[in-house]
């Protein structure tokens, strides 16, 4: 049917639909007040109802407490619980008391000659006691230095990021090393702290080249945060030859390991990284033609994929607990890179002593050439240590915290798990401290509370033991921190 324009048919079919206007507005018009209505009163029942009349039934999920008991049951009216222990002020401790427990210690001959002694009390830092030689050296106890300035320079949330990017060419990609210290060749679940591993960020960039319709590429590696030798000038030469430690690199896998345990170290961790990684790119279906090579990323190169090491304050945990020499050494460079430095151990050390400084630890007079304290020209004063422990525990520093709350805990964690069993039993779970051992150097640095509930930190460090002696001396050192824990010496 042909419709005429102007019609009757064409103005009701395709102008007015059901009817004239005036009552289709007067129809939508009423619907839109009975929704309205509607909804006020929906409003009513379950806003002003319940708050203003008191129509409230109360969850037993989200309001536990509220809900009535059911009817026959009385329940008793709650009263307040009284104080199971009142606190107690922080207590002093007594220097002479400190000192009878501490000098049937410093002669003994199996500690040699030269034996530094040093007590602080926390509540104040007042200087408890003090005997030895003014400089010794420090060991691992070094650690604490170097986890302490790496948490002030970089704070405890920051996390190292190991990256792939585009590269020069259009067919490369670049393995950028950030310096994660325990970046892994393979995930590991349930490791802690968790580790980023090569493994996941080989399958994330294949997963990123097969979008951009690539299969085939080269890879290059860039080591540039990093600068100067990987090994320590001031370390003994036999340590690299002998596997006592890895060269140090922003880019390794396994801490510079082929393989588990103390041998089996990398030539170059960087090159054997990368070509690890060349193996895990192929087996996520990504050719890589040629061997890995050296190279300069771009500050603006395209990302293709990343993975992130757990938090600086779980490193530092690990590394204080473990005693692990290659961490504490990347760490130290870490802190050279936070203030703008290069990379290497001179800047290291040096930005190390400005953070310290800035922290209020006095480092002059000091003489230190590393992060781990594996070289043995290094030469520590124990107030530097006790200084050091004193600033982590401060309220005015809680991003140091994990330096003391993550200490080896006697008996029980890292490397005084299997210590104070034998002759210390008194400092068991008492005494939390850093171990520093070299050959001829036994020592702890640490936190000790006394039967009073003193808190003290404390150093003891022997650093000319016969070899001979190394297990007895060991033995006295923990004894004596287990004298500490045993004694009453509260003021």
């Amino acid at each position: 049917m042909r419709i005429r324009e102007g019609s009757h048919v064409a103005r009701g079919d395709v102008s007015h639909g059901d009817g004239p206007p005036g009552r289709r507005v007067r129809r939508w018009g009423a619907a839109v007040v009975a929704f309205v209505l509607v909804l006020a009163g929906l409003s009513y029942l379950f806003d002003l109802g319940p708050n203003v009349l008191g129509w409230h039934h109360p969850s037993p999920v989200t309001e536990p407490a509220e809900v009535a008991p059911p009817p026959g049951l009385t329940l008793p009216t709650p009263s307040n619980a009284g104080v199971v222990a009142r606190a107690e002020p922080e207590g002093t401790a007594d220097p002479a008391a400190v000192r009878e427990v501490v000098r049937r210690f410093i002669h003994d001959k199996d500690l040699g000659p030269s034996v530094a002694v040093a007590v602080d009390q926390v509540s104040d830092g007042g200087n408890v006691y003090e005997t030895g030689p003014d400089r010794v050296t420090p060991a691992s106890t070094m650690k604490l230095l170097t986890s302490t300035a790496a948490l002030g320079a970089l704070g405890p949330e920051h996390r190292f990021r190991t990256t792939v990017v585009a590269g020069d060419s259009p067919r490369e990609v670049v393995l950028v090393g950030g310096g994660d210290p325990l970046l892994a060749s393979a995930h590991e679940s349930g490791a802690y702290p968790a580790r980023a591993d090569i493994a996941t960020l080989a399958k994330a960039t294949a997963a990123s080249l097969k979008k951009l319709g690539r299969s085939r590429v080269r890879l290059g590696y860039d080591t540039a945060l990093f600068s100067g030798p990987s090994a320590n000038p001031r370390w003994p030469s036999s340590y690299i030859p002998e596997n006592v430690v890895s060269r140090i690199s922003p880019l390794w896998v396994d801490e510079g390991r082929q393989r588990e345990g103390m041998l089996y170290r990398a030539v170059d961790p960087a090159s054997y990284a990368a070509g690890e990684f060349t193996r895990l790119l192929e087996r996520q279906g990504i050719t890589v033609r040629g061997k890995p090579r050296p190279a300069k990323a771009s500050a603006d190169a395209m990302e293709y994929a990343t993975v992130r090491s757990a938090p600086l304050s779980q490193i530092v945990q690990w590394t204080l607990e473990t005693s692990d020499n290659e961490a504490a050494e990347i760490l130290l460079r870490h802190v050279a890179v936070a203030r703008g430095r290069p990379g290497s151990f001179a800047a290291g050390v040096s930005a190390m002593k400005r953070v310290l400084s800035r922290l209020g630890v006095d480092t002059s007079g000091d003489v230190i050439y590393d992060g781990s304290g594996l070289s043995r020209e290094d030469r520590l004063s124990p107030q530097t240590l006790l200084s050091v422990l004193e600033a982590a525990a401060s309220e005015k520093h809680p991003e140091l915290r994990a330096v003391v709350a993550d200490l080896p805990v006697a008996g029980f964690t890292g490397s005084l798990t299997h210590r104070f069993e034998d002759g210390a039993p008194e400092g068991l779970g008492l005494v939390r401290a850093k171990t520093g051992t070299l050959t001829g150097v036994h020592g702890l640095a640490g936190v000790v509370t006394d039967r009073d509930g003193t808190v003290m930190t404390f150093v003891a460090i022997a650093d000319r033991v016969k070899p001979v002696h190394t297990l007895d001396a060991r033995q006295r050192i923990d004894q004596l921190a287990a004298a500490l824990a045993a004694c009453a010496c509260g003021g």
